[in-house]
């Protein structure tokens, strides 16, 4: 790096993270554990201004498929940038505009896109979202939404009535009372206590006979909402068969399924969307994240017979992002090109048995799970305090800070933030991925040794 783009001392380095985080307001997440100001990165690798590099596990949330400035989408963006053409235009048709819609129809399954429309948003998941409540009450007429225990499908306050966790939601009630939660199934922590085929059997039994019984106290819901692999809830994916039963049911009851594809989509999983493992047929799919090639957009695709709200039922000034739609479409054509599913699926495969060796080898790794590169790992108490693989928030904290100071950007989510996620590059190589373990093996090591020494002092 040159000197010129680094800030000159260690001490002005820290001096300007301070600066940020006076003025940066307290609801700020990602900056308490990766403070470090981060200058410039290449596919899996990011530099700070003092030249320190980090593996990214992470890619901004899965919002960077290809990684950071992955050159074939910014010579797209160079060009583009360089054209002439206009950089924000509404919902106004440009040339941009055309070869991403011909591009993503040719990425979504044929099954589903050639009976769709889109509804461009604004460049979030969670202004999709709301675009999605919006389309399913006009078109049925109904009010409710049903979402699923460890949900999440973003932070404006309609997505947020929708979210499992509890605690962004703990200072904002009275809004919250058209949803319904119902079990999500979890193999190794199953909400029945009996794992496996019979807990799947268990959550949609109990599904199918709330919407068929007249005594359930809830009216038919306007769509059923959930991420075929849960992203914040912990890694927890929903197996090809639960999703054809569910398929099955909110098809017998007349209830629009929207998948969203925020997170999981565009090969993030081993299949270009997570919900094509189970050769279903969504009525919506929700996307963002990645459909912009690491630029802001969003985009609610729904089948056609659902089109029945006004012009202007839902706007927004930045839906027509162009250097979204040209970096998104570039993107999509890689992603096709190189068959990058097959590549997840393998390449998360290598990633998730070394994980499930580090499980192996130490004791606060409990359950690795996911699909292809959407993996988690819980971390578990090494002492318990009497409760078998007890989830240990705290730990996973020190040990998710541990492996930034290691070099590793690793994110941690679901139930008390115990659970270290994996959502990197589609195009991280093996020898990352070994680098990538040794230090994270050394931050666990760091952070079990501490967690011993205070042990000791307190006997």
């Amino acid at each position: 790096m040159k000197k010129a783009e680094m800030l000159a001392t260690t001490a002005e380095h820290e001096e300007a993270i301070q600066f940020i985080r006076q003025k940066e307001s307290n609801a700020r997440t990602y900056a308490r554990t990766f403070d470090r100001m981060i200058a410039r990165g290449s596919l899996s690798r990011v530099w700070d201004v003092e030249g320190r590099g980090y593996i990214d596990l992470l890619a901004c949330a899965g919002a960077l498929p290809l990684g950071h400035n992955h050159p074939e989408v910014m010579e797209k963006v160079r060009s583009f940038l360089s054209s002439g053409h206009i950089l924000q235009g509404l919902d106004i048709a440009t040339p941009a505009k055309l070869s991403f819609v011909e591009q993503l129809f040719q990425t979504l399954p044929a099954a589903f896109s050639e009976d769709a429309r889109i509804q461009f948003c604004g460049p979030t998941g969670s202004d999709a979202v709301e675009a999605a409540l919006k389309l399913f009450r006009i078109a049925t007429g109904r009010q409710g939404v049903i979402a699923f225990h460890g949900a999440y499908h973003g932070m404006t306050s309609g997505s947020l009535a929708l979210m499992g966790n509890l605690g962004p939601k703990a200072a904002l009630q009275g809004w919250t009372g058209q949803t319904h939660f119902f079990p999500y199934p979890c193999d190794s922590r199953c909400p029945f206590d009996v794992g496996g085929t019979a807990g799947e059997d268990l959550t949609l039994r109990y599904l199918d006979n709330v919407l068929g019984d007249p005594e359930s106290g809830m009216s038919k819901p306007a769509l059923l909402i959930l991420e075929a692999v849960q992203g914040e809830g912990g890694c927890i994916p929903a197996s090809p068969r639960w999703l054809r039963g569910l398929r099955e049911i909110t098809s017998r009851h007349d209830i629009p399924l929207v998948i969203d594809e925020v997170q999981t989509g565009f090969a993030r999983t081993g299949t270009m969307f997570a919900y094509e493992a189970a050769g279903i047929v969504p009525d919506a799919v929700v996307l963002s994240k990645a459909l912009g090639g690491g630029f802001p957009l969003a985009a609610l695709v729904y089948r056609k017979r659902y089109d029945k709200w006004l012009p202007g039922a839902h706007a927004g000034t930045f839906r027509g992002n162009q250097i979204g739609l040209v970096a998104g479409a570039a993107t999509m054509q890689i992603l096709r090109d190189h068959d990058m599913p097959a590549r997840a699926a393998t390449v998360g495969a290598y990633l998730k048995g070394k994980l499930q060796e580090l499980a192996a080898s130490v004791p606060c790794i409990g359950d690795v799970r996911g699909r292809g590169l959407m993996l988690g790992a819980e971390v578990i108490s090494v002492t318990g305090g009497g409760v078998k693989n007890a989830l240990d928030g705290d730990l996973a904290q020190a040990i998710k800070r541990e492996c930034f100071l290691q070099g590793v950007i690793v994110e941690t989510g679901g139930r008390h933030g115990a659970v270290m996620r994996f959502l990197p590059a589609l195009t991280i190589t093996r020898q990352e991925i070994d680098e990538a373990m040794q230090r994270i093996r050394a931050a666990i090591d760091i952070c079990l040794e501490r967690h011993e020494s205070a042990s000791l002092a307190l006997a």
